[in-house]
């Protein structure tokens, strides 16, 4: 009996030893892939960026206390993941298709005297000029990408369900992009973000220039 007890007791102290052990090497890992964070910061470039993006999937919560208290705000640390994901999927981005993208622009994006109707598949752009979607609409059908201009996440997913796109750009305040790009990896979808300058609920302004960096990303044919 004294040595089952004695048996018991040993296995108990150690797996209290493998637990400490492996929050201390989760904490060291912790540690390392924020200084990493702040180094890829501080010179524009992406350090381990596989590391990067494990490290921010597993432990974001903790990651992003730490990176405060050191004195990175939570924008710039999702700001930077974002920027992070979008490098990460930049090759399987440019293998798809334009044929087989999409698009997905936010309506604050419309002018307050917008006429366009609510559809069941978005905002239906009447292309009346009152706002930048009239020219960029145009210019990215043109290249051959389906666009939708939409007033909520469920919107996406309705569309990426109907008309299943293989890679996706969603445009959109920062949380919204987040969020979306959480989503098309657990769906399987290739999706690369762009993040409004502005924010806001009415007349929001979006970086053009990067959107159509984004949108014309495709592999050269040999």
């Amino acid at each position: 009996m004294a040595n089952e007890y004695q048996i018991g007791t040993q296995i108990l102290i150690a797996l209290g030893e493998i637990t400490i052990l492996l929050l201390l090497l989760a904490l060291l890992l912790m540690l390392i892939v924020v200084s990493i964070v702040f180094l890829s910061i501080k010179h524009g470039r992406f350090y381990f960026p596989k590391l990067l993006r494990v490290g921010f999937e597993f432990m974001e919560s903790a990651m992003g206390s730490v990176c405060q208290l050191m004195g990175l705000e939570e924008r710039e640390l999702t700001v930077f993941f974002i920027r992070l994901h979008n490098k990460m999927s930049e090759r399987d981005f440019s293998n798809v298709a334009i044929e087989e993208r999409a698009i997905f622009l936010p309506h604050c994006l419309r002018s307050s005297k917008c006429p366009a109707d609510l559809t069941p598949e978005g905002l239906a752009c009447e292309h009346c000029g009152r706002c930048d979607l009239d020219r960029y609409i145009n210019e990215l059908e043109g290249m051959g990408y389906k666009v939708f201009i939409v007033p909520g996440s469920t919107f996406i997913g309705r569309m990426a369900k109907k008309y299943r796109p293989r890679a996706i750009i969603g445009v959109g305040c920062i949380m919204e992009i987040r969020e979306g790009l959480k989503f098309a990896d657990r769906v399987g979808l290739i999706a690369m973000g762009v993040i409004n300058r502005t924010d806001g609920c009415v007349e929001t302004l979006t970086d053009w220039p990067e959107l159509l960096t984004i949108a014309s990303l495709r592999t050269p044919k040999t």
